[in-house]
């Protein structure tokens, strides 16, 4: 029987809650294959126009487990910097997962800057173990993070 898990994940930033989850959610496709070239050969949109509803696709490096991730957007609150995606094809769907999903917040922190809050719940497929692959998934996604917040403290007009 497959098992539903989840992992969380906290990453602080000294940026502004809109601008980074613009940069890092929203036009991440976008953004990527520039500040994260060694992880993502490519990106862009396969149907919609970035609403509810949409897909993106990231098609990877050698550098990664899989060649290429498909995500739908499920729910969308700009004003309030929160998503929710759902892995649609690649990224292991269908080798070692059956679903995946993500929520990510970027709420404001005291003092400025923001805290981004990731919820990831996934269901495996029988007989799978995915432990290091839970670590490679919050290494990556604070790196996504990290790259878009590096771009945008060194361009303060980026994004605003």
């Amino acid at each position: 029987m497959a098992s539903t898990n989840s992992w969380n994940l906290e990453i602080a930033s000294p940026v502004a809650a809109p601008r980074l989850f613009r940069a890092a959610v929203m036009d991440w496709h976008t953004m990527a294959p520039k500040l994260a070239s060694h992880i993502v050969a490519s990106a862009h949109p396969v149907e919609g126009d970035g609403n509810v509803g949409s897909v993106r696709q990231f098609n990877f490096t050698s550098g990664m487990p899989f060649g290429f991730m498909k995500e739908r957007l499920e729910f969308l609150d700009v004003d309030k910097c929160e998503c929710k995606s759902t892995l649609v094809e690649g990224g292991g769907i269908g080798v070692a997962i059956e679903t995946a999903t993500s929520h990510i917040k970027v709420e404001p922190a005291a003092g400025g800057g923001s805290v981004v809050k990731v919820d990831s719940t996934y269901k495996l497929l029988p007989g799978v173990d995915v432990k290091d692959e839970i670590v490679k998934a919050k290494e990556s996604v604070t790196a996504i993070f990290k790259a878009a917040e590096a771009y945008l403290v060194a361009n303060p007009d980026a994004y605003n």
